[in-house]
C-alpha cells in the first residue's frame, strides 16, 4: 500500500510538472503575441488591413482573438442594404466579453490539477505513512522483538510517502498561485483592450449614423 501511494504522488508530480512547463510556455506566447498585436495596433494601421491579414490565419490567440471577434459583428452590420446600428455597440461589448471569457478559460484549463495535487498531496502521503507504521508495530507483534532493526526499514519508507507527498505539493501549490496571478494579468490585459477597442468602434458607430442622419 506505500508503495502504492508513493508511485501515485510521484506520477502526480510528474503531470503537474508536465501542466507547469507547458503553461509556462503559453503564459510566454501569450504576453509576446499580446505584445506584438497592442504594437500593430497602436501603429495607425487601418482597422480593415489588419483584419484582413488576422483573419485569414488559421488561429489567432489573446487581443488578436478579441479583435477579429469584434470586427466580424462590426462588418455583419453593413451586410444589409439598410444596416441598422440599433443594439450594436451591446452586441459588440457581449462578443467582446465571450472572447475574453474564452481565451482566460485555455489559459486556466488544467490549472485545477495544481490545486488538488498541492492541497491533497500531503495528505495522501500521510495516508501511506500511517499505513506504514501500522504495518510495522503489526511486524514487531507478529515477530515478538522490539529490535530497531526490524521496525527501521518499514518506519523508514512509511515516513518517506510523506516526504514524496510534499515533493508533489509545494511546487503544485507554488505555480498554482503564480499562475493564478498571471491569469489574472492577462484578463486585466484583455479587458482594457477590449474597453479601448469598443469605445474606438462606439465613436465610429456615432460617426456612421450621423453621416446617415444628415
Amino acid at each position: 500500500v506505500v508503495q502504492a501511494v508513493m508511485i501515485g504522488l510521484l506520477a502526480a508530480s510528474v503531470w503537474c510538472w508536465t501542466i507547469i512547463v507547458d503553461k509556462t510556455l503559453l503564459f510566454r506566447r501569450t504576453r509576446k503575441a499580446m505584445d506584438q498585436f497592442e504594437e500593430t495596433f497602436w501603429s495607425g494601421r487601418s482597422l480593415e488591413e489588419l483584419y484582413t491579414t488576422l483573419s485569414e490565419r488559421p488561429t489567432t490567440s489573446g487581443m488578436a482573438s478579441l479583435f477579429v471577434a469584434a470586427m466580424r459583428e462590426w462588418k455583419r452590420s453593413f451586410q444589409t442594404a439598410h444596416a441598422s446600428f440599433v443594439g450594436l455597440q451591446a452586441r459588440i461589448e457581449k462578443v467582446l466579453d465571450v472572447s475574453i471569457a474564452r481565451e482566460v478559460e485555455k489559459l486556466e484549463s488544467n490549472l485545477l490539477v495544481l490545486a488538488t495535487v498541492a492541497s491533497a498531496g500531503p495528505f495522501v502521503g500521510l495516508f501511506g505513512t500511517v499505513w506504514g507504521i501500522m504495518t510495522s508495530f503489526r511486524s514487531i507483534a507478529a515477530s515478538k522483538n522490539t529490535s530497531l532493526a526490524v521496525v527501521a526499514p518499514g518506519i523508514a519508507e512509511a515516513l518517506f510517502a510523506t516526504a514524496i507527498g510534499l515533493f508533489a505539493a509545494i511546487p503544485a501549490l507554488i505555480a498554482y498561485n503564480k499562475m493564478q496571478g498571471d491569469v489574472a494579468k492577462t484578463q486585466a490585459r484583455l479587458e482594457s483592450f477590449a474597453d479601448e477597442f469598443s469605445a474606438i468602434l462606439s465613436r465610429q458607430i456615432d460617426q456612421h449614423a450621423g453621416d446617415r442622419a444628415a
